[in-house]
């Protein structure tokens, strides 16, 4: 057995400020998605015309995890998160102030290319993190994330509630997150430096080329994650209103729910993975959001529903942070230090993938068929994670034998 790996402070402290920068973002985030009927409504943006806008996002965020891509190899993947994390917020803001129709596209523009740089670079950091601690935390990230969400929407329900306008709640709101984010920054630890070589990059690590083939499928396993996971954001209340009966006030706590098992099935995923490694817990919560989409479909109540959408948030939670965990390590494994952040900026352009797919698959075979028989085609969908699972890594791989401090807490 190697010799217990104690984090340092510096390593200590990076990790904290990158788990506020993940709360962060997880606030914005829900602020913006959960306002989208007042945004509609404040720029007379037309049923029609509102896919568009709302597609635009994700697309462009995709553009900006490819730029991401190509922009850590000549500067830090850190420099790249305390750059554009501010700009996310008062993106936020431009949302809710502009005044034309034209002017808010151009808001949101700005929102979807930063943000695509903001998920890469965060979740570039939080892979080099993990490799440098020598065990799971990746889960921990992804768990800060769950709760800005929590937080962001409570603000968001209570603007709602107060009827208060775009400008009153975001403008105070990113009047305390951005400078949060200003100063969680100037902590960020960076991936690994190596000795310069041709080829390399500004912080030292040289640019490898990465066979696509090594990703695909863990891009797939990404896709099919966002896919289940857009299903709950997007139809969760619609089923329970209007396929299970419930009231108008009781179908907005699905999502709810959804929102906290995340975090909570997070909290302890970390754990999970230590102790039976990432294969197993990717197998375990597959199964359980395979169960948890059954338990939906055939729910004869709301009730029933809404122990399926539980069900749901606590087998979906586990496996994208395990997927970009994975990518970093298969691609630092194969090809060194300078791959693992390519990996993850490919990888997180199928985040946005499945979010495309999701919404609109399910809308059609609901409209086609049957939205009890549409909840079984992500059903089957999450299931094939079950045969990708061993590109998660050895089943043995557990990232704490030999690395965990034996008979002490984790204060990290």
């Amino acid at each position: 057995m190697t010799a217990p790996r104690v984090p340092d402070a510096q390593l200590r402290h990076g990790r904290i400020s990158l788990a506020l920068s993940f709360f962060v973002q997880g606030a914005v985030f829900a602020l913006l998605v959960t306002r989208i009927p007042a945004i509609q409504e404040r720029y007379r943006i037309s049923d029609a015309l509102l896919p568009a806008f709302l597609a635009a996002v994700p697309v462009l965020a995709g553009v900006g995890s490819v730029v991401t891509e190509q922009l850590v190899k000549r500067v830090p993947a850190g420099r790249v998160l305390r750059c554009v994390q501010p700009v996310v917020c008062l993106a936020l803001v431009g949302v809710g102030s502009v005044g034309t129709t034209a002017q808010v596209a151009v808001a949101l523009a700005v929102f979807g290319l930063s943000v695509g740089a903001l998920d890469a670079s965060m979740n570039m950091l939080g892979v080099s993190l993990q490799r440098a601690y020598g065990r799971s935390i990746m889960l921990g990230f992804h768990a800060a994330f769950s709760l800005g969400g929590i937080v962001g929407s409570s603000l968001a329900w209570a603007g709602a509630h107060w009827k208060l306008s775009l400008e009153l709640l975001y403008g105070p709101v990113v009047a305390v997150l951005l400078p949060l984010a200003l100063v969680v920054g100037r902590w960020f630890v960076d991936r690994e430096r190596t000795v310069p070589a041709a080829g390399a990059g500004a912080d030292g690590v040289a640019a490898v080329p990465l066979a696509m083939r090594l990703l695909l499928p863990l891009c797939l396993v990404m896709a099919i994650t966002y896919i289940g996971d857009s299903t709950v954001s997007n139809w969760s209340a619609k089923y329970l209103q209007d396929v299970l009966g419930s009231s108008e006030q009781l179908a907005t706590v699905p999502y709810n729910v959804y929102m906290v098992t995340t975090l909570l099935g997070r909290v302890v995923g970390d754990l999970g993975v230590r102790r039976f490694g990432a294969v197993a817990v990717v197998r375990c919560g597959a199964v359980v959001a395979a169960g948890g989409f059954a338990v939906v479909a055939a729910a004869p109540g709301p009730w029933a529903g809404m122990a399926g959408f539980t069900l749901l948030g606590l087998g979906l939670c586990v496996i994208v942070p395990q997927t970009f965990a994975a990518a970093g390590r298969l691609a630092f494994e194969k090809y060194g230090p300078g791959a693992s952040d390519t990996a993850v900026a490919r990888l997180n352009i199928f985040n946005y993938v499945g979010f495309l797919i999701g919404s609109p698959l399910v809308g059609a075979l609901g409209d086609a068929w049957s939205y009890r028989g549409a909840m079984l085609v992500p059903m089957a969908l999450v299931l094939v994670t079950l045969v990708y699972a061993r590109s998660f890594g050895a089943p043995e791989a557990r990232y704490g034998d030999g690395h965990e401090r034996p008979r002490t807490a984790d204060v990290g």
